[in-house]
Protein backbone atom coordinates (compact mmCIF):
# COMPACT_ATOMS: atom_id res chain seq x y z
CA UNK A 1 0.00 0.00 0.00
CA UNK A 2 1.23 3.29 -1.00
CA UNK A 3 1.85 5.90 1.66
CA UNK A 4 2.18 9.57 1.01
CA UNK A 5 2.82 12.01 3.90
CA UNK A 6 3.27 15.98 4.30
CA UNK A 7 2.65 17.58 7.49
CA UNK A 8 4.04 20.76 10.01
CA UNK A 9 3.67 20.93 13.28
CA UNK A 10 4.51 24.61 14.05
CA UNK A 11 4.85 24.05 17.77
CA UNK A 12 7.36 21.13 17.84
CA UNK A 13 9.43 22.79 14.21
CA UNK A 14 8.61 20.12 12.40
CA UNK A 15 8.14 19.92 8.77
CA UNK A 16 8.29 16.66 7.15
CA UNK A 17 7.54 15.06 3.71
CA UNK A 18 7.47 11.49 2.54
CA UNK A 19 6.33 8.76 1.23
CA UNK A 20 6.67 4.57 1.47
CA UNK A 21 6.58 1.82 -1.37
CA UNK A 22 3.88 -0.74 -0.93
CA UNK A 23 6.03 -3.54 0.32
CA UNK A 24 8.81 -1.34 1.90
CA UNK A 25 9.95 -1.11 5.49
CA UNK A 26 11.84 2.52 6.33
CA UNK A 27 13.86 2.99 9.13
CA UNK A 28 13.48 6.38 10.55
CA UNK A 29 16.40 7.48 12.42
CA UNK A 30 17.60 10.84 14.12
CA UNK A 31 18.55 12.08 17.46
CA UNK A 32 16.05 12.60 20.62
CA UNK A 33 13.20 15.58 19.63
CA UNK A 34 14.05 14.97 16.14
CA UNK A 35 10.41 14.51 15.47
CA UNK A 36 10.46 11.14 14.89
CA UNK A 37 7.66 10.15 17.18
CA UNK A 38 6.03 13.27 15.73
CA UNK A 39 5.38 11.28 12.37
CA UNK A 40 4.18 8.11 14.22
CA UNK A 41 1.78 10.25 16.56
CA UNK A 42 0.38 12.40 13.05
CA UNK A 43 0.44 8.95 11.05
CA UNK A 44 -1.64 6.90 13.73
CA UNK A 45 -3.81 9.61 14.45
CA UNK A 46 -2.36 10.58 17.67
CA UNK A 47 -1.91 14.27 17.00
CA UNK A 48 -3.11 16.73 14.49
CA UNK A 49 -0.93 18.16 12.04
CA UNK A 50 -1.21 22.37 11.37
CA UNK A 51 -1.44 21.85 7.52
CA UNK A 52 -0.46 19.26 5.05
CA UNK A 53 -1.65 15.98 4.08
CA UNK A 54 -1.30 12.07 4.37
CA UNK A 55 -2.29 9.26 2.29
CA UNK A 56 -2.58 5.41 2.09
CA UNK A 57 -3.70 3.82 -0.29
CA UNK A 58 -6.98 4.70 -0.76
CA UNK A 59 -7.50 6.54 2.46
CA UNK A 60 -7.11 9.94 3.15
CA UNK A 61 -5.92 10.01 7.01
CA UNK A 62 -6.14 13.82 7.43
CA UNK A 63 -6.11 16.77 4.86
CA UNK A 64 -6.32 20.35 6.32
CA UNK A 65 -7.22 22.12 3.07
CA UNK A 66 -10.53 20.02 3.17
CA UNK A 67 -10.65 19.43 6.62
CA UNK A 68 -10.71 15.73 6.63
CA UNK A 69 -9.27 13.71 9.53
CA UNK A 70 -9.61 9.70 10.26
CA UNK A 71 -10.21 8.61 13.19
CA UNK A 72 -7.35 6.11 14.19
CA UNK A 73 -9.37 2.71 14.30
CA UNK A 74 -10.06 3.88 10.87
CA UNK A 75 -6.55 4.04 9.32
CA UNK A 76 -5.76 0.79 8.56
CA UNK A 77 -2.69 1.47 10.83
CA UNK A 78 -1.19 -0.51 13.80
CA UNK A 79 1.40 0.92 16.07
CA UNK A 80 4.01 -0.93 18.29
CA UNK A 81 5.08 0.86 21.10
CA UNK A 82 8.41 0.06 22.75
CA UNK A 83 7.18 -1.19 25.62
CA UNK A 84 4.24 -4.61 25.16
CA UNK A 85 1.18 -2.68 26.71
CA UNK A 86 -0.53 -6.47 26.58
CA UNK A 87 -4.36 -6.16 28.02
CA UNK A 88 -3.18 -7.61 31.63
CA UNK A 89 -6.57 -9.46 32.30
CA UNK A 90 -6.36 -10.96 28.89
CA UNK A 91 -4.65 -14.42 27.92
CA UNK A 92 -1.87 -13.88 24.77
CA UNK A 93 -4.11 -15.62 22.72
CA UNK A 94 -7.15 -13.08 23.34
CA UNK A 95 -4.82 -10.24 23.59
CA UNK A 96 -4.07 -11.21 19.66
CA UNK A 97 -7.71 -11.62 18.56
CA UNK A 98 -8.57 -8.29 20.15
CA UNK A 99 -7.75 -6.37 16.95
CA UNK A 100 -10.49 -8.63 14.52
CA UNK A 101 -12.81 -8.99 17.19
CA UNK A 102 -12.87 -5.13 16.80
CA UNK A 103 -13.50 -4.98 13.76
CA UNK A 104 -16.40 -7.32 13.72
CA UNK A 105 -14.59 -10.85 13.09
CA UNK A 106 -16.23 -13.72 14.72
CA UNK A 107 -14.51 -15.27 17.70
CA UNK A 108 -13.84 -18.80 16.72
CA UNK A 109 -12.43 -16.45 13.53
CA UNK A 110 -10.34 -14.37 15.33
CA UNK A 111 -9.25 -16.96 17.27
CA UNK A 112 -8.41 -18.70 14.37
CA UNK A 113 -6.16 -15.43 13.28
CA UNK A 114 -4.74 -15.33 16.67
CA UNK A 115 -3.39 -18.53 16.60
CA UNK A 116 -2.03 -17.78 12.84
CA UNK A 117 0.46 -15.24 13.97
CA UNK A 118 1.12 -16.57 17.52
CA UNK A 119 2.52 -19.27 15.39
CA UNK A 120 4.34 -17.09 12.82
CA UNK A 121 5.99 -15.64 16.09
CA UNK A 122 7.33 -18.51 17.44
CA UNK A 123 4.82 -17.90 20.62
CA UNK A 124 2.06 -20.21 19.82
CA UNK A 125 3.08 -22.23 22.79
CA UNK A 126 2.04 -19.03 25.21
CA UNK A 127 -1.30 -18.62 24.08
CA UNK A 128 -3.14 -19.26 27.48
CA UNK A 129 -0.63 -17.48 29.43
CA UNK A 130 -1.04 -13.77 31.09
CA UNK A 131 0.91 -10.96 30.35
CA UNK A 132 2.28 -11.09 33.96
CA UNK A 133 3.12 -14.85 32.97
CA UNK A 134 5.80 -13.79 30.10
CA UNK A 135 8.89 -12.33 30.05
CA UNK A 136 9.64 -9.45 28.41
CA UNK A 137 10.49 -11.14 24.99
CA UNK A 138 7.72 -13.02 25.14
CA UNK A 139 5.76 -10.26 25.34
CA UNK A 140 6.74 -8.19 22.42
CA UNK A 141 6.65 -11.36 20.70
CA UNK A 142 2.90 -11.13 21.53
CA UNK A 143 2.60 -7.62 20.92
CA UNK A 144 3.90 -8.24 17.30
CA UNK A 145 1.62 -10.83 16.68
CA UNK A 146 -1.35 -8.42 18.44
CA UNK A 147 -0.20 -6.08 15.51
CA UNK A 148 -0.19 -7.98 12.59
CA UNK A 149 -3.98 -10.05 13.24
CA UNK A 150 -5.29 -6.83 12.52
CA UNK A 151 -3.91 -6.56 9.06
CA UNK A 152 -2.75 -2.71 9.03
CA UNK A 153 -1.66 -1.44 5.46
CA UNK A 154 0.63 0.32 7.34
CA UNK A 155 2.81 -1.17 10.63
CA UNK A 156 4.85 1.49 12.87
CA UNK A 157 7.30 0.06 15.03
CA UNK A 158 8.48 2.56 17.73
CA UNK A 159 12.23 1.23 18.80
CA UNK A 160 10.03 -2.27 19.06
CA UNK A 161 13.90 -3.64 20.63
CA UNK A 162 14.26 -0.93 23.01
CA UNK A 163 13.19 -2.11 25.96
CA UNK A 164 14.79 -5.44 25.63
CA UNK A 165 17.54 -7.65 27.14
CA UNK A 166 20.59 -7.69 24.61
CA UNK A 167 20.45 -11.10 24.54
CA UNK A 168 16.88 -11.78 23.64
CA UNK A 169 16.80 -8.76 20.72
CA UNK A 170 18.53 -10.82 18.12
CA UNK A 171 15.86 -13.95 17.69
CA UNK A 172 12.97 -10.93 17.80
CA UNK A 173 15.04 -9.27 15.00
CA UNK A 174 15.42 -12.49 13.30
CA UNK A 175 11.62 -13.12 13.38
CA UNK A 176 10.82 -9.37 12.55
CA UNK A 177 12.67 -9.58 9.26
CA UNK A 178 11.07 -12.60 8.55
CA UNK A 179 7.38 -11.20 9.50
CA UNK A 180 7.44 -7.99 7.87
CA UNK A 181 8.79 -8.89 4.40
CA UNK A 182 6.52 -7.48 1.90
CA UNK A 183 4.53 -5.31 4.03
CA UNK A 184 4.67 -1.68 4.52
CA UNK A 185 6.64 -0.31 7.19
CA UNK A 186 8.00 2.56 9.32
CA UNK A 187 10.28 1.87 12.15
CA UNK A 188 11.46 4.26 14.21
CA UNK A 189 15.41 3.07 15.53
CA UNK A 190 18.27 4.07 17.31
CA UNK A 191 20.15 0.91 16.56
CA UNK A 192 21.85 0.53 13.27
CA UNK A 193 21.80 -3.05 13.45
CA UNK A 194 17.73 -2.97 13.17
CA UNK A 195 18.59 -0.50 10.02
CA UNK A 196 20.59 -2.56 8.29
CA UNK A 197 19.09 -5.85 9.17
CA UNK A 198 14.98 -4.56 8.86
CA UNK A 199 14.96 -1.61 6.31
CA UNK A 200 15.15 -1.13 2.84
CA UNK A 201 15.38 2.40 3.03
CA UNK A 202 16.58 4.92 5.76
CA UNK A 203 15.03 8.60 6.55
CA UNK A 204 17.20 10.77 8.98
CA UNK A 205 15.55 13.51 10.77
CA UNK A 206 16.88 16.43 13.13
CA UNK A 207 15.37 19.52 14.32
CA UNK A 208 11.99 18.28 12.92
CA UNK A 209 13.22 18.11 8.85
CA UNK A 210 14.73 15.37 6.78
CA UNK A 211 18.43 15.65 7.04
CA UNK A 212 19.30 12.51 4.78
CA UNK A 213 17.89 9.85 3.54
CA UNK A 214 17.88 6.49 0.80
CA UNK A 215 19.12 3.16 0.44
CA UNK A 216 20.30 2.06 3.57
CA UNK A 217 23.87 1.02 3.14
CA UNK A 218 24.25 3.96 1.58
CA UNK A 219 22.98 6.31 3.89
CA UNK A 220 25.13 4.74 6.39
CA UNK A 221 27.98 4.14 4.74
CA UNK A 222 28.36 7.60 3.27
CA UNK A 223 26.29 9.81 5.93
CA UNK A 224 25.75 13.39 5.02
CA UNK A 225 25.02 14.43 9.04
CA UNK A 226 26.72 14.33 12.16
CA UNK A 227 24.04 11.95 13.82
CA UNK A 228 24.03 9.50 11.05
CA UNK A 229 28.26 9.11 11.17
CA UNK A 230 27.73 8.78 14.66
CA UNK A 231 25.40 6.14 14.26
CA UNK A 232 27.26 4.13 11.86
CA UNK A 233 30.44 4.96 13.28
CA UNK A 234 32.11 7.24 11.04
CA UNK A 235 34.10 10.47 11.03
CA UNK A 236 32.29 12.34 9.04
CA UNK A 237 34.31 15.73 7.14
CA UNK A 238 32.79 18.49 5.14
CA UNK A 239 33.71 21.24 2.86
CA UNK A 240 34.40 21.38 -1.09
CA UNK A 241 35.76 19.22 -3.88
CA UNK A 242 39.11 20.37 -4.33
CA UNK A 243 42.06 19.06 -6.69
CA UNK A 244 43.55 16.83 -4.47
CA UNK A 245 40.11 15.73 -2.54
CA UNK A 246 38.43 18.02 -0.31
CA UNK A 247 38.95 21.40 1.36
CA UNK A 248 37.90 22.22 4.65
CA UNK A 249 36.68 24.61 6.64
CA UNK A 250 39.16 26.27 8.08
CA UNK A 251 42.04 25.66 4.69
CA UNK A 252 43.08 22.30 4.87
CA UNK A 253 43.05 19.57 2.61
CA UNK A 254 41.94 15.65 2.91
CA UNK A 255 43.02 13.78 -0.31
CA UNK A 256 41.00 11.07 -1.96
CA UNK A 257 39.55 9.85 -5.25
CA UNK A 258 36.29 11.44 -5.91
CA UNK A 259 33.99 11.76 -9.14
CA UNK A 260 33.02 15.44 -8.00
CA UNK A 261 33.42 18.27 -9.70
CA UNK A 262 35.87 20.77 -7.92
CA UNK A 263 34.01 23.61 -5.79
CA UNK A 264 30.59 21.48 -5.32
CA UNK A 265 29.78 20.52 -1.59
CA UNK A 266 31.35 17.35 -0.40
CA UNK A 267 32.07 15.14 2.34
CA UNK A 268 34.25 12.56 3.60
CA UNK A 269 33.93 9.74 6.03
CA UNK A 270 36.97 7.60 7.40
CA UNK A 271 36.36 5.02 9.77
CA UNK A 272 38.34 5.18 13.32
CA UNK A 273 39.78 2.09 12.26
CA UNK A 274 41.90 3.43 10.11
CA UNK A 275 42.88 6.76 11.50
CA UNK A 276 46.48 6.64 13.54
CA UNK A 277 47.39 9.12 16.25
CA UNK A 278 50.85 10.27 17.15
CA UNK A 279 52.77 13.17 19.15
CA UNK A 280 54.89 14.00 16.21
CA UNK A 281 53.80 15.51 12.96
CA UNK A 282 53.37 12.43 10.64
CA UNK A 283 54.45 12.85 6.88
CA UNK A 284 51.17 11.28 6.18
CA UNK A 285 49.35 13.51 3.29
CA UNK A 286 46.30 12.89 5.24
CA UNK A 287 47.12 14.41 8.84
CA UNK A 288 44.66 16.98 11.31
CA UNK A 289 46.09 18.59 14.36
CA UNK A 290 43.82 17.83 17.18
CA UNK A 291 43.11 18.20 20.64
CA UNK A 292 42.04 14.60 22.77
CA UNK A 293 38.56 15.76 24.48
CA UNK A 294 37.78 12.03 26.07
CA UNK A 295 39.54 8.38 26.02
CA UNK A 296 36.72 5.82 25.75
CA UNK A 297 36.99 2.02 26.24
CA UNK A 298 35.61 -0.38 23.57
CA UNK A 299 36.26 -3.75 23.92
CA UNK A 300 39.99 -4.49 23.41
CA UNK A 301 40.24 -1.26 21.89
CA UNK A 302 40.42 2.80 23.12
CA UNK A 303 38.81 5.42 20.68
CA UNK A 304 40.34 8.71 21.38
CA UNK A 305 38.29 11.66 20.15
CA UNK A 306 39.52 15.27 18.82
CA UNK A 307 36.26 17.79 17.98
CA UNK A 308 36.62 16.35 14.46
CA UNK A 309 38.10 12.84 14.48
CA UNK A 310 37.98 9.75 15.92
CA UNK A 311 40.80 6.75 16.20
CA UNK A 312 40.53 3.61 17.67
CA UNK A 313 44.19 2.21 19.35
CA UNK A 314 45.31 -0.27 21.47
CA UNK A 315 45.39 0.44 25.29
CA UNK A 316 49.51 -0.30 25.30
CA UNK A 317 49.52 2.29 22.36
CA UNK A 318 47.45 5.15 24.32
CA UNK A 319 49.51 4.32 27.50
CA UNK A 320 52.77 4.46 25.02
CA UNK A 321 51.41 8.23 24.00
CA UNK A 322 50.30 9.08 27.51
CA UNK A 323 47.25 10.55 26.15
CA UNK A 324 44.80 12.52 28.42
CA UNK A 325 42.12 14.76 27.53
CA UNK A 326 43.94 18.19 26.77
CA UNK A 327 46.66 16.57 24.92
CA UNK A 328 47.38 17.72 21.30
CA UNK A 329 47.95 15.43 18.80
CA UNK A 330 48.10 14.10 15.32
CA UNK A 331 45.36 12.30 13.81
CA UNK A 332 46.56 11.03 10.31
CA UNK A 333 45.06 8.17 8.09
CA UNK A 334 45.66 7.26 4.52
CA UNK A 335 43.74 8.07 0.57
CA UNK A 336 43.11 4.90 0.19
CA UNK A 337 40.97 4.80 3.86
CA UNK A 338 38.64 7.73 2.78
CA UNK A 339 35.55 7.87 0.62
CA UNK A 340 34.51 11.19 -0.60
CA UNK A 341 31.01 11.99 -1.86
CA UNK A 342 27.93 14.96 -2.63
CA UNK A 343 28.02 16.89 0.78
Amino acid sequence: MTFSFSAAVAARGFEVALSVAPGETVAILGPNGAGKSTLLGLTAGLLRADSGRAVLDDTVLFDSVGGSFTPPHRRGVSLLAQEPLLFPHLSALENVAFGPRSAGVPRAAARATARHWLAEVEALDLADRRPAQLSGGQAQRVAVARALASDPKLLLLDEPMAALDVSVAPALRRMLRRVLAGRTVLIVTHDILDAFTLADRVVVLDGGRIVDQGPTREVLERPRSAFTAGLAALNLLVGVRSQRGIRLADGSEISGASDLAVGAAAAAAVRPSAVRVSLDEPAAANRLRGEVLDLEPRGDLVRVRSARLAADLAPALVADLDLAPGAAVWFAFDESDVSIYAG
